[in-house]
């Protein structure tokens, strides 16, 4: 048999001879604290390979994803309608990214999100979830004529420059100074968004109907009142699904919980890539698009030079066919309510656990001061060193005793995230709930190992300051 491979570069030689020089390669090049932290918290695992919601390492051991890559694997790793799609628009050699002519599958994708948004009429195509937030800021500014854009405490829009300047989260905005024009409100304060809108100057208010740190949803009411206040005050409700969105809640959009919510402007990434090609969406309504784009000599005012390209679009559309043709969405909110069930039936056992909350497989565990004496100095050592070492603590032997991958959800909480692939099924939950369970057996009895590595966190936290 020949090997009809082009001679030169070759992948999968290169992944044999250097793959194991990974963390050190990273150490070198790249982010030098992530292998650090990695190895601190022995998350330094060597994954081979992954489908669905898991992944194996060289041994052959299989590991369950409750992480989803941040959310990116909507659909987990390599679904084969995905990969096919990809194969295929790689094998059609289109003539791709011309930049000026108009190629079908941007619009074709671009009305499939739209018909998930039957009150949206068009869409601009990055290539990130910032992307997405970022396009809606300047839209928004520039469809009122307005500098100043609302949101909430706690929420993550992103890292680059403008997204950053409405991410509520100090750790990430220090030093990066000056921002755009903005403010802070608490996540359902309709007070406060009234007392904003009364200066003029507002533009949006950009809010996540379920914030990713600490898993707090926007309270029932919260959404439509805002939305009336806004629009009496010719301001716009931004909606940043880049998380919540395609299904995560149990929903397409995690707005459409509350009746009567239109966003102006809503922005998906993450899910709709596949988990291959980044893509970011902006949807929004026909008048803003149009305002923006008022003259063809306006016509690139606002653009990507990867947007809209062939992989990034078939995978978009891939991503949709299946969860139209899978059901992905419904599956997602009766997995969800299956697993916060499981999770909530344990809160009266183990004192150290507080409450379950979310919507579909988007699941916040948080953890809070226990009542018994033992528990309590031991908790009360964690917090004097940093806030969040127990949930760390919970993370750990999750991933090390029971091999299922999960996260803090956020600096300073003892909150755990669940944001598994949509895909996981009755079993992961079985799976999950028993070592979940098996952990906070462990907790609760004073488990050698767990507090040991307790004391390790502490000392780093210590050494850290």
């Amino acid at each position: 048999m020949t090997d009809d491979r082009p001679e030169g570069f070759d992948l999968a030689r290169l992944l044999a001879e250097r793959g194991a020089e990974r963390y050190e390669l990273h150490t070198r090049h790249l982010n030098h604290q992530l292998p650090r932290m990695l190895h601190t918290i022995g998350f330094d695992k060597v994954y081979e390979r992954a489908e669905g919601a898991h992944f194996w390492d060289a041994e052959g051991n299989d590991y369950l994803d409750m992480l989803a890559g941040f959310g990116v694997m909507g659909l987990g790793r390599h679904h084969p309608v995905v990969r096919k799609a990809l194969h295929d628009v790689l094998d059609a050699s289109l003539a791709d990214l011309t930049r000026f002519d108009c190629q079908p599958l941007p619009g074709l994708l671009a009305e499939k999100l739209l018909a998930h948004s039957p009150h949206l009429d068009r869409v601009f195509f990055g290539n990130s979830g910032t992307e997405a937030v970022e396009t809606a800021l300047k839209f928004a500014r520039y469809a009122t004529g307005r500098p100043r854009v609302l949101y909430c405490a706690h929420a993550f829009h992103g890292l680059t420059t403008g997204s950053l300047s409405v991410n509520g989260e100090n750790g990430f905005r220090d030093g990066f100074a000056p921002l755009l024009p903005d403010t802070a409100i608490a996540l359902g304060d309709l007070d406060a968004l009234r007392r904003e809108l009364k200066r003029g100057d507002v533009a949006a208010l950009v809010v996540e109907p379920i914030q990713g740190k600490g898993v707090h949803a926007a309270p029932p009411g919260f959404l439509h009142e805002a939305q009336e206040l806004l629009h009496r005050h010719k301001a716009l409700l931004i909606a940043d699904e880049v998380q919540t969105g395609l299904g995560r809640t149990g929903d397409f959009y995690a707005y459409q919980h509350e009746e009567g919510v239109e966003p102006d402007l809503v922005c998906v990434a993450k899910a709709l890539s596949g988990g291959y090609v980044p893509v970011g969406a902006t949807l929004g309504k026909d008048w803003i698009f149009r305002r923006v784009y008022s003259s063809m000599d306006r016509v690139l005012v606002h653009s990507a030079s990867f947007g809209s390209n062939a992989q990034a679009m078939a995978a978009g559309l891939a991503v949709l066919a299946v969860m139209e043709d899978e059901g992905t969405v419904g599956h997602a909110r009766r997995t969800g309510d299956l697993l916060r069930e499981r999770l909530t039936a344990l809160v009266g056992r183990y004192e150290l656990l507080h409450e379950v909350r979310g919507r579909g497989l988007m699941i916040g565990i948080e953890f809070g001061r226990p009542s018994s004496l033992k528990l309590r100095s031991r908790w009360t050592m964690l917090q004097a060193a940093r806030k969040g070492l127990f949930a760390q603590m919970v993370v750990v032997p999750l991933l090390q005793k029971h091999r299922i991958l999960t996260q803090v959800s956020g600096d300073h909480l003892e909150v755990i995230k669940l944001i598994p692939p949509l895909v996981v099924d009755e079993a992961d939950v079985g799976r999950f709930v028993t070592a979940f369970t098996e952990v906070m057996d462990d907790a609760h009895g004073g488990g050698g190992l767990m507090w040991d590595f307790g004391r390790t966190l502490v000392k780093q936290a210590v050494a850290n300051r």
